[in-house]
């Protein structure tokens, strides 16, 4: 009777485990020929994380939109409490401006700007949005 009990427990486990993957699975899209801006940040923000993301946001709606509009360039403000497994992608735990640029295979090649973005987005926005320019550029343009 335990071994029964046994293999019906593991067999509900292992069909649990199977259906969670295949969720997370279809959640996933195949993304090819574009520039994705993730700004990843926690419920509390500091005044440079705020000015990260409303710096990148006018940057992005002034000079980027039209590859806005077009879905060649995305946005995404990204709650690292809410999505977890995003953030364990990149490897961030904490406030970071990720830029990922997919090829027309869909193979993806990430930068870090966070550094950048934390040393000039509050006390030199210009600057900031000339290197986030620059870098999606040349994303934009591999």
């Amino acid at each position: 009777m335990k071994k029964e009990l046994l293999m019906i427990a593991l067999c509900m486990g292992m069909v649990a485990c199977g259906n969670s993957n295949a969720k997370n699975e279809s959640k996933e899209q195949v993304k090819n020929d574009v520039v994705e801006v993730l700004y990843f940040h926690n419920k509390q923000r500091c005044a440079t994380c705020v000015a990260i993301e409303k710096n990148t946001t006018e940057l992005l709606e002034t000079t980027f939109a039209d590859k806005l509009r077009s879905g060649k360039l995305v946005f995404k403000s990204v709650d690292i409490t809410e999505e977890e497994t995003l953030a364990d992608k990149y490897e961030v735990s904490w406030s970071s401006l990720i830029i990922v640029d997919y090829d027309k295979n869909g193979k993806e090649e990430s930068t870090n700007m966070t550094e950048f973005a934390f040393g000039n987005a509050r006390t030199n926005p210009e600057s900031f949005k000339k290197g986030i320019a620059e870098q999606i550029n040349t994303m934009l343009n591999d």
